[in-house]
């Protein structure tokens, strides 16, 4: 009998199934050889859809006339050097003679069946494939899976969506980017990237961005008093004029306080509710991703590399790209044992205990098999947790995974929320308090935590502790005053917004359940939409500003002239996301949805090569030139003092070197001041460490200005913590040739 042949996504995967099966294993040159069976491995993805001058040498010249281009039959190619010889191991060892079965041991879902599919056609594999179906990464778990392979062919569906999904990117983004970028030569330095994912989420940051821009701030006044019931009871009220605290006028304001002030006041209502709330659901990567962010200002990359250290280095939380928020029936029995592990780690003990002792587990909220896709939703593993060994982002993710787990089996919080309107001379005024009384869920984190609060939330005042009140009574206005405030724009959007956003098609929605009923209509699936915010950076269409996502004016423009097309709106990325699915579960055919994505690709070749026609974008000035005062203009490699028009002084910052990126906000802070005021965050290098830069305007030997680091890390010559040659970008006179 034969060897089978275990093809793992990762090394990591690769070493760890090695401890289930049968060994000893002998370490090779990209795989691993034990007695039955041999373990190689894909690097993520070792195979790519080819470009289109692969198909034709003329497609190497990007021209109107030859789009679009839809192949009939898609060419794969190797993805990079790096990859060529990691494929030539998976190659020799799927051509051996002694294998005689392959098992796809690639992640569960869409991505992981379409890395193994890409692979095994372009080595030509031809034996009997099984699939390996994990979840999670225990002993037990592999076992288990190993235990009950599935033959390839049950899979075919997902693979043909997979392949799907693959295939209408590329013709959409590759068709609608060619066709954008030809007619906006003059305009843009560099292709005009287009996608069917990413261009809708830069129209939901550049909408944001013009209504921002579009704010004009109102002034407004508020009214606050301080009240004494008798026996120094004391609290604060608010003026309401009905439901509405803001008055329009300093005047308005200014008649309040003078007629309250020194009165003595009636409480006229006094409404006391007990409210329960109910502790949030499991975390799925979306929501994991968003309240790291909240939390611990995490950008939605930074939380998935955490969660997949977790998941596979540490193997103390389950597979993370997952998109479902419960557990099947099948766990149920792990749920104490699970939670027995998490308590071993002293900050979970007491609520660990709490579950463990449950005679009946609350599973109405937890448990939902028709809910679960691929993958369960994202909780710590039945076995041991070694924590010691995690990084501080581990450890944070990890906690927020557990402390979910825990709290969702404790009951419910409750509050008493009072409700208090005192009366002085026909002027009302509203006071709010809220009381924990049963902490329930709540006391899995040993904190009540305040979320962010909307205009209308903070206008109507804060929640206050209480005094014991009755109504009827009376009470001394002690203190009076007006405050002028101004109303805000909307606010930019932060990685957990966004995210928020994609995943209901740019509908704002909190409720658990209902962004629930809302997943198939999202932008992007969990695994994909952190890559895409990160893509979206890479191309100069946003900045990082803080916690902020920023559309650059690039990102503007494109969404300008874009207007309304489909690859603006997120429905569209939800239409094909409702298909993917239903060619999953075998309800559409793969033939039908790309006959109509190359309708589609067709249309909106049409439509760009007429709406773009005779457009121009005026370049993005950055302001006067620190040397001679000229204007200084953004283009494809650097912000330089000179253009066809005007030659200025040839004075340039250079956008980036050794793999590192200066935006548009930084040189700007840089040409206006000299220096960055605070540390740079979004440094686009590996590390993506925070730096400080000055411009050192005084020429050297070579003619040359220098965009200086304070940090020694950042500085020419220094090495980051990965390794990576971090050399200084320079600021010099440009050549005669465009930057």
């Amino acid at each position: 009998m034969g060897k089978t042949l275990v093809i793992a996504e990762k090394p990591s995967v690769g070493r760890d199934v090695a401890r289930v099966l049968p060994g000893p294993f002998k370490k090779q040159e990209g795989f691993l050889e034990g007695p039955e069976h041999v373990i190689t491995w894909a690097v993520g993805h070792l195979v790519q859809l080819a470009e289109p001058d692969e198909y034709d040498d003329r497609f190497k010249k990007w021209k109107m006339a030859d789009l679009p281009i839809v192949p009939d039959d898609f060419k794969l190619v190797v993805r990079d050097e790096r990859s060529k010889k990691q494929m030539a191991v998976v190659t020799r060892q799927l051509r051996r003679d002694d294998i005689d079965r392959v098992v796809n041991a690639c992640d569960a879902g869409r991505e992981g069946e379409l890395i193994f599919a890409y692979l095994y056609e372009k080595a030509r594999g031809d034996k009997p494939v099984q699939r390996l179906w994990l979840s999670s990464m225990t002993k037990k778990a592999m076992e288990d899976a190993f235990g009950h392979l599935r033959p390839g062919a049950d899979l075919a569906a997902l693979e043909a969506a997979a392949r799907s999904r693959s295939e209408a990117d590329w013709i959409v983004g590759m068709n609608a980017t060619r066709a954008a970028t030809i007619r906006l030569r003059s305009s843009f330095d560099g292709a005009v990237s287009l996608g069917r994912v990413q261009t809708p989420t830069l129209a939901i940051l550049a909408r944001r961005e013009e209504e921002i821009r579009a704010f004009v701030p109102e002034p407004y006044w508020l009214v606050d008093a301080t009240f004494a019931a008798s026996g120094e009871r004391v609290y604060q009220g608010r003026f309401h004029a009905g439901a509405q605290p803001r008055l329009g006028t300093a005047e308005e304001a200014t008649a309040i306080v003078e007629a309250v002030r020194g009165g003595r006041g009636e409480i006229t209502k006094l409404e006391t509710q007990r409210r329960k709330e109910r502790a949030p659901l499991l975390y799925d990567l979306t929501s994991l991703q968003r309240e790291a962010n909240t939390r611990y200002g995490f950008s939605a990359r930074r939380t998935l590399a955490a969660a997949q250290r977790c998941y596979e280095e540490h193997k103390v939380l389950t597979y993370p790209r997952t998109s479902s928020r419960y557990l099947t029936s099948d766990m149920i029995g792990e749920i104490k044992p699970t939670a027995e592990y998490v308590g071993a780690g002293r900050d979970y003990a007491k609520a660990a205990k709490y579950v463990t002792g449950l005679d009946l587990l609350p599973l109405g909220r937890v448990v939902a098999d028709e809910k679960v896709g691929d993958h369960h939703a994202i909780i710590p593993v039945n076995g041991p947790h070694d924590l010691e060994k995690l990084s501080d982002d581990d450890r944070r993710v990890y906690d927020l995974v557990a402390r979910r787990f825990l709290a969702v089996f404790h009951p419910d919080a409750e509050f008493e929320n009072t409700r208090v309107e005192t009366t002085v001379k026909q002027h009302v005024f509203r006071t709010r308090g809220k009381v924990l009384l049963v902490a329930g869920w709540r006391g899995v984190y040993g904190e009540l935590p305040e979320g962010d609060r909307s205009a209308a939330e903070e206008d109507a005042g804060a929640d206050q502790q209480l005094p014991r009140l009755e109504q009827g009574e009376g009470a001394d206005v002690r203190e009076v005053g007006s405050e002028e405030k101004e109303t805000k724009p909307p606010r930019r959007y932060s990685d957990a917004s966004l995210l928020g956003a994609m995943e209901t098609a740019g509908k704002l929605v909190d409720d658990d359940e209902l962004r629930e009923a809302m997943k198939e209509s999202g932008i992007g699936t969990p695994a994909t939409r952190a890559a895409i915010i990160e893509r979206l950076i890479q191309v100069g269409y946003v900045e990082r500003e803080g916690r902020s996502l920023v559309a650059t004016e690039k990102g503007m423009n494109v969404v300008r002239l874009l207007g309304e097309h489909p690859l603006t709106s997120p429905s569209l990325t939800g239409d094909w996301e409702q298909r993917l699915g239903r060619i999953e579960r075998g309800e559409d055919s793969r033939e039908r949805f790309m006959a109509d994505i190359a309708s589609f690709a067709g249309s909106t070749v049409s439509e760009l090569d007429a709406k773009l026609k005779d457009v121009r974008i005026p370049r993005a000035n950055l302001g006067p030139c620190p040397v001679c005062g000229h204007d200084i203009v953004e283009n494809r490699k650097g912000y330089s003092c000179w253009s066809r028009e005007d030659p200025g002084c040839g004075f340039v910052i250079w956008k980036g070197k050794a793999g590192k990126q200066l935006t548009a906000a930084v040189a700007k802070e840089l040409i206006r001041t000299g220096r960055t005021e605070k540390p740079v965050t979004g440094f686009k290098g590996r590390s993506g460490r925070s730096f400080r830069a000055r411009l050192a305007l005084q020429q050297n030997e070579e003619g040359k200005w220098r965009v200086e680091f304070d940090e020694p890390w950042a500085r020419e010559g220094a090495r980051q913590p990965e390794q990576e040659e971090a050399e200084s970008t320079m600021a010099t006179p440009a050549s005669s040739q465009a930057a």
